[in-house]
């Protein structure tokens, strides 16, 4: 596989942790669209991990459990709109604004630094096509 991305819409949150100045996001299942090079199709996956944004503040934090509808995290000078790269790990400026179903509460962070850490090994759904 060349990329992976986690794919927010329908991304399950079981539960955020504010430790300190350290957020922790636990996606119980975050759903993932592998890509290859050359190739048309695609696969989507999912797998359970953690969004960690450190030297975070947070300025709004729904109830948990969770399921995502999209946003934006960003780290540095990108912005990554309904998505989040897999690996990722950055220092600098960073943060998210992520909406959920049945509340018009969203999950805002700033934060100096954010890591993505997976946990278990994928699970496969399906390939998509294009159509």
């Amino acid at each position: 596989m060349d990329s992976s991305s986690i794919e927010l819409k329908g991304s399950e949150i079981e539960k955020i942790e504010v430790i300190g100045d350290t957020v922790k996001i636990y996606f119980s299942k975050a759903y993932i669209i592998k890509t290859m090079t050359g190739s048309i199709e695609k696969t989507r996956w999912y797998q359970s991990g953690f969004l960690i944004f450190e030297n975070a503040e947070i300025q709004s934090k729904p109830e948990t459990p969770l399921v995502c509808t999209g946003g934006d995290v960003s780290e540095n000078v990108y912005t990554y709109r309904d998505m989040i790269p897999v690996p990722l790990q950055s220092q600098g400026r960073a943060g998210c604004n992520i909406a959920f179903e049945a509340t018009e509460e969203h999950l805002i962070i700033d934060a100096s630094a954010v890591r993505l850490q997976m946990l278990e090994v994928p699970k496969y759904i399906e390939h998509i096509r294009p159509e």
